[in-house]
C-alpha cells in the first residue's frame, strides 16, 4: 500500500470557491484508502492535531478550516460497486457529483433530485445537507442507503436504516463532526428525463400563483431579481419524450455567455457604478427568455456557474413562504441594498436526517447572493433577523451567524446529535471553530 500524500509548507495553504476562508493547516494529506484515512487520524491523535477533511471548496462557511491535519479527498474516488438491481451504488467520499452522474447514467441509473451544481465531492455535498427543489423527492441525504465512517478512535464503521441507524440518521448531515466519511452509498433510480420550462412571470403572479405552480410541478423554483418585478421561473417535470436538448448555440448563449461571462462582467460594472444595478437587473430579467427542452435529468438539474459570489440561505416552514418573501421585498424598500444577484425560491418536503434542514416538516429554502468581491454583511444580517424571525435553519454550508443557542430551538434532534457526538467524539478530535459556533464547545 502506497502511503497517503504529504503537502510541503507552499502546498498547504486552503482555499475556498468563493476567496472568503482560508487555511493553513500544520499538515495536510491526501489518503488514497480508508486504511490511509485511519492512519492519518490515528497519527493526529498521537501529535495532539485536529483533523478536517475538505470537499471541493463550495462551502461559504468554514466548515473545512483548521489549523491541524486537513485531508483532501482527491485521492478518494473510487467507484466501489454499481448494482443496477437494487439500484445501490457506492463511491467513495472525493468522487465530484459531476463523476457520479456520468458513472450512473453509464449504468441507467440517476440521483432522484440534486442541487443545480456538480462540482462538489459527494461526502462535501451530503454532509453540508446539499437539497435541490422537489415536491415528491427531497434532498441528497434522503437518498442515501450507508455511510463508511472513520470514528476519532481510528475504528471504520458503517451505518445505515438497519445498522446503526441512530448514527446513520445523525451522520448524513454532520459536518464531518462524527467522523471522516470515506464512502457513501446511494440509493439510485432508474436513469430519466425531464422536460424543462422556463418562463419569465412578474412578482405579483409568482406570488399569487405560488401554491398551483408547486402542487403543479415535481420540481419548482424561482429567480427574483431586486429591484424590479421581473422573476424567472423553472419547472422540471419527468418524461417519456425522446430527448430534445438546448441546441448548442442556445445553450452557449444563455448558460455560458448570458449567465456566466456577461453576468460576470455586469458584476465588475456593478461593483465600480452601483447605482446602474436596478436598471442592470432590469435588463437582466428581460434577457433571460423562455425556453424549453427536454434532456437527462442531471442536465437539467445542474447548471455551469463560474461568476464567484458569497451565499446565504435559510429554510423555512413552507407555510411562511409568501409572508416571508413580501416582507422580505419591503425590507428592500426601507434599507439602502442595492443588490445585483437574483434571490433563489426552492420548496422540499420532509426529510429524516437530523440535520436536514427540512427536517420533519416541508420547508421553503430562500437564498441570497452577492458578488464574491462585494460586503455582505448589512444584507445578510438584515435577511437573517428575518429568516429567524419565522423559525428558519440556516445552510451549514452558506453564511450565517447562528449558534447552538439558537439551532437547538429550531432543529429537535441537536441534543441527540450533541449525546452521539459526546460518546463518540469526546476529544473533539473533528472539532474546529465553526463546529465549535454551531455545536457547541
Amino acid at each position: 500500500m502506497s502511503p497517503a500524500r504529504t503537502s510541503g509548507a507552499p502546498d498547504r495553504a486552503w482555499r475556498n470557491w468563493a476567496g472568503n476562508q482560508r487555511a493553513v493547516p500544520r499538515r495536510a494529506l491526501t489518503p488514497r484508502t480508508t486504511d490511509e484515512v485511519v492512519e492519518a487520524v490515528r497519527t493526529a491523535a498521537e501529535d495532539g492535531l485536529t483533523v478536517r477533511m475538505t470537499g471541493s471548496g463550495h462551502s461559504f462557511t468554514a466548515a473545512a478550516v483548521t489549523d491541524g491535519l486537513l485531508l483532501r479527498p482527491g485521492g478518494l474516488t473510487a467507484v466501489r460497486s454499481v448494482d443496477t438491481a437494487s439500484g445501490l451504488v457506492t463511491v467513495e467520499a472525493g468522487l465530484p457529483l459531476h463523476e457520479l452522474n456520468r458513472i450512473l447514467d453509464e449504468h441507467g441509473l440517476a440521483l432522484a433530485n440534486m442541487g443545480d451544481i456538480q462540482q462538489q465531492t459527494v461526502a462535501g455535498a451530503l454532509q453540508t445537507g446539499t437539497h435541490g427543489t422537489g415536491r415528491d423527492h427531497a434532498g441528497l441525504a434522503s437518498q442515501v442507503a450507508a455511510l463508511e465512517l472513520v470514528l476519532a478512535d481510528g475504528s471504520v464503521v458503517t451505518c445505515s436504516r438497519t445498522e446503526r441507524p441512530e448514527l446513520f440518521d445523525a451522520a448524513r448531515v454532520s459536518l464531518g463532526a462524527l467522523g471522516v466519511v470515506t464512502a457513501v452509498t446511494w440509493r439510485t433510480v432508474p436513469a430519466f428525463r425531464l422536460h424543462a420550462r422556463e418562463e419569465p412571470m412578474r412578482w405579483e403572479e409568482v406570488l399569487d400563483r405560488l401554491d398551483e405552480l408547486a402542487d403543479a410541478n415535481e420540481h419548482f423554483e424561482f429567480y427574483w431579481f431586486p429591484h424590479t418585478e421581473g422573476c424567472l421561473t423553472k419547472r422540471n417535470n419527468r418524461t417519456d419524450r425522446a430527448a430534445a436538448p438546448l441546441p448548442r448555440a442556445r445553450h452557449w448563449l444563455d448558460d455560458e455567455f448570458l449567465s456566466n461571462s456577461v453576468f460576470g462582467g455586469l458584476q465588475r460594472l456593478t461593483r465600480r457604478l452601483p447605482a446602474a444595478i436596478g436598471p442592470v437587473n432590469a435588463v437582466s430579467a428581460r434577457a433571460l427568455g423562455a425556453r424549453t427542452y427536454i434532456d437527462t435529468s442531471y442536465k437539467v438539474f445542474t447548471s455551469p456557474r463560474r461568476v464567484r459570489f458569497k451565499e446565504q440561505e435559510y429554510a423555512i416552514p413552507r407555510e411562511e413562504l409568501v409572508p416571508t418573501l413580501r416582507e422580505l421585498r419591503a425590507l428592500f424598500d426601507r434599507r439602502d441594498w442595492r443588490i445585483s444577484f437574483p434571490i433563489e425560491v426552492r420548496l422540499l418536503p420532509p426529510e429524516d436526517a437530523w440535520l436536514s434542514m427540512a427536517h420533519d416538516r416541508p420547508s421553503a429554502f430562500i437564498a441570497v447572493h452577492v458578488y464574491n468581491r462585494n460586503p455582505h454583511e448589512d444584507y445578510f444580517t438584515g435577511v437573517e433577523e428575518l429568516m429567524t424571525s419565522v423559525g428558519g435553519r440556516p445552510h451549514w454550508g452558506k453564511l450565517h451567524t447562528r449558534d447552538a443557542a439558537y439551532l437547538e430551538k429550531v432543529y429537535p434532534r441537536l441534543g441527540a446529535f450533541r449525546a452521539l457526538r459526546d460518546e463518540l467524539d469526546p476529544r473533539r478530535r473533528f472539532a474546529n471553530r465553526y463546529t465549535r459556533q454551531v455545536f457547541g464547545s
